[in-house]
């Protein structure tokens, strides 16, 4: 008898995750390096099985209280003989559970206590280039940990090994296709919010539902009343927007078509046909790491693995080139 409902299981990601396991049980911490739509999440399930019939604590952080929240969802459908707990700013009534999801800053509320903590999104802010919260993280962990990341830097990647961990890379989606390789439109503004219609239009004739991305909250609110009158239905959507989770599942149930939106969305969603544009994607907020990440909404389900990405700027800058040529080298390894 299982304790959790098994999943369906890729080769790859059966193999990634008895890798995980093993070094686990030898005491070795781990470095996930999973593309994204790899189903980073289920690889992990094996191990928190092993450590929870152990009677092990489990902790399983992200940077962001919505993916959190998401997260929680998925790990009480799994594991359903377990008591899984969200701990995160404005919901710390209850602190214990079998499985603890959290958000990384309330880490500092378990000093020496996970056998088993898992850390995903490791390249995402507020917990990136962090050291407070970086130490918060080790201080935490009783056992060993798991890091999962679509996005690892080579110095992390490097560093990561000279320990002594254990790296495990999966670079198959769970469908096995590739993920889609970004385009790039280069040109003056006024001519890429020319385009930013024409395509939009498209996208809303075939019926496929699509993301404009943004830098700033402001350019947000603006780029969506310019679009307002000329594509409907859309709506914006960022960090600020107090309905933003209604938004989100008004999105998902398709009453809107398409959000302008900021790095709000950059993770954590999947939409059958999704499409993607990021808009002014030459500005300085625009990671190589970003853009995969960005990319990586588009093609995640098994019926429509496939979609569109658009990066749209006023010049090409060295992080769109070296996302795309990440995005191949991953596709390539297929």
């Amino acid at each position: 008898g299982y304790l959790y409902i098994p999943c369906r299981l890729t080769e790859a990601q059966e193999k990634a995750s008895s890798d995980i396991l093993r070094a686990y049980k030898s005491g070795k911490n781990v470095l996930v390096y999973a593309v994204c739509g790899a189903g980073k999440t289920e690889l992990v399930y094996k191990v928190i099985e092993y450590t929870l019939q152990k009677g092990g604590k489990v902790g399983f952080a992200i940077p962001r209280r919505d993916v959190v929240i998401e997260l929680a969802k998925r790990l009480t459908g799994a594991f359903k003989n377990y008591k899984v707990t969200s701990v995160y700013g404005g919901n710390t009534n209850l602190l214990i559970g079998d499985i603890i999801c959290l958000t990384t800053h309330q880490l500092f509320r378990y000093p020496h206590y996970f056998d088993l903590l898992i850390l995903d999104e490791i390249d995402a802010f507020p917990y990136k280039n962090n050291f407070v919260l970086k130490n918060i993280f080790i201080r935490s962990v009783k056992g060993n940990y798991v890091l999962m990341s679509a996005t690892p830097s080579d110095e992390e990647i490097e560093e990561y090994q000279k320990d002594g961990n254990s790296l495990v890379t999966l670079f198959k989606r769970h469908h096995g296709k590739p993920i889609p390789v970004p385009k790039i439109m280069v040109s003056f503004r006024f001519v890429l919010l020319i385009l930013l219609v024409i395509k939009g239009r498209k996208y809303l004739q075939e019926n496929l539902p699509f993301l404009i991305f943004v830098g700033s909250i402001g350019d947000c609110e603006t780029l969506y009343k310019f679009l307002k009158n000329l594509l409907k239905p859309g709506y914006f959507v960022h960090s600020k927007c107090k309905e933003r989770k209604k938004i989100i599942d008004d999105f998902r149930d398709g009453k809107y078509k398409f959000l302008v939106t900021t790095a709000v969305l950059e993770r954590g969603v999947t939409l059958k046909n999704l499409q993607v544009i990021v808009f002014d994607s030459d500005s300085n907020l625009y990671e190589k790491s970003t853009l995969i990440q960005i990319a990586g909404r588009v093609g995640r389900t098994k019926d429509a693995p496939s979609g569109e990405v658009i990066f749209m700027g006023k010049r090409k800058t060295k992080d769109m080139v070296a996302a795309i040529k990440e995005i191949e080298r991953c596709n390539s390894m297929l």
